[in-house]
């Protein structure tokens, strides 16, 4: 068996290339460019009706969103010869599920990414639905979801038993983003167009990058459907129109038509490394990367920045191929409240969940931490009347 692929470092446009953007209002759509795409790897949309879904993670937990529009199905071949089929027909019916009988209208996926089939024709065996972004959400809020490993006195009987069952995070759907319906609808789709940088009020909003021109034409309005960082709705209402990049041409230097064409692939070129480089938040920053997947020469990987609060940060998941080759991804910005969340779990549970020790690392007294643990929401973690008193003391 060939070698899995390493894991990601970081993310990196490999096998793709920026072109000039398209600006809307305070939408600006960076194209990403396959000059070769292989066809070994096709992606195709399934659409889901289910107001819930409820997915089984496999470990005695359970993630449950309120809008799942649909899952993406992945087929590949072993060997690199084209995929047989692919869109609708590689879709294929939404099976594979079953019901909730306690709640009508609520999906119960049994994974968040499966197989979907296991006959002995290769064409059918090498099909994989995930579901786009959840699968990057399931990971973040699982980040040090346990409960403590010791039974401090300050914590309740809910926070010793279960942990922070349940966790929650909020999102926007696309719809809600000014201008972002309508630049999706008027945008030109470029030739070989795989994919795409999305900058709302100048923030990155999503990488989205898939494996074939095809594809990309029939998922390109699927981010109107994708779940995105509540501070995109007031940067797309206050930061102002994107900025559109002009660039001018030296007359003198342009005599044939081959120098005009060459001077235009030139600013494609600059364009395209200036918009990446206003991606810099993200890519090309370090990751911590986790397999989820081996699909023959594909790697499915799920990942997240460091969580630095001066920087962007992000979760994703990504599809490469055994050479390094970007073939899918689509990422997430995480909110400042979201990345404060995350940052205190992950210093609770560095120093085992004791409050004295996390207070002193985090430079402020223990009451303190107190009410920042119940103003992020977890203040169910604590026994109450710990929190009580701590509350009381602290106004």
């Amino acid at each position: 068996m060939a070698k899995a692929p390493a894991l990601l470092q970081s993310l990196a446009l490999r096998g793709l290339s920026a072109t000039h953007a398209q600006v809307f209002a305070g939408v600006r759509l960076v194209p990403l460019l396959r000059a070769a795409p292989r066809g070994d790897l096709r992606i195709a949309r399934r659409a889901y009706e289910d107001a819930m879904s409820i997915v089984d993670i496999g470990d005695g937990t359970a993630y449950c969103s309120t809008y799942v529009p649909h899952a993406l199905v992945v087929g590949w071949t072993d060997d690199g010869s084209p995929v047989a089929a692919y869109g609708a027909a590689l879709a294929g019916p939404a099976d594979g599920r079953t019901f909730c009988k306690q709640c009508r209208g609520v999906q119960l996926l049994h994974r968040m990414v499966r197989r979907e089939a296991r006959g002995e024709d290769p064409a059918e065996r090498n099909r994989l639905r995930l579901l786009p972004q959840h699968l990057a959400m399931e990971g973040f809020l699982a980040q040090h979801f346990n409960a403590p490993e010791i039974a401090w006195s300050e914590y309740s009987r809910r926070a010793i038993s279960r942990g922070l069952d349940p966790r929650t995070e909020v999102s926007l759907s696309g719809r809600a983003i000014p201008s972002l319906e309508d630049a999706l609808r008027i945008f030109e789709i470029h030739e070989g167009q795989c994919g795409l940088l999305l900058f709302v009020g100048e923030l990155l909003a999503s990488v989205f990058v898939v494996s074939h021109p095809d594809d990309y034409r029939a998922l390109h309005r699927t981010l109107i459907e994708d779940s995105y960082d509540q501070t995109l709705l007031h940067a797309a209402r206050h930061n102002g129109d994107s900025q559109a990049f002009a660039h001018t041409f030296d007359a003198a230097q342009i005599g044939l038509l081959d120098d005009l064409r060459a001077a235009l692939g030139r600013a494609r070129d600059e364009a395209g490394a200036l918009h990446v480089d206003t991606a810099a938040g993200l890519l090309g920053r370090p990751i911590a990367a986790e397999r989820v997947y081996r699909a023959g020469p594909f790697s499915l990987q799920r990942f997240m920045t460091e969580l630095d609060p001066a920087l962007d940060n992000h979760i994703g998941e990504a599809i490469v191929r055994d050479d390094g080759t970007l073939e899918y991804a689509k990422t997430y910005r995480l909110s400042a409240g979201q990345v404060r969340r995350a940052r205190l779990l992950q210093q609770l549970a560095a120093h085992g969940w004791n409050l004295d020790a996390t207070a002193a690392a985090l430079r402020i007294a223990r009451d303190q931490l107190l009410r920042r643990i119940d103003g992020e929401g977890f203040g169910y973690l604590i026994a109450e009347h710990v929190l009580k008193a701590a509350l009381k003391r602290t106004r």
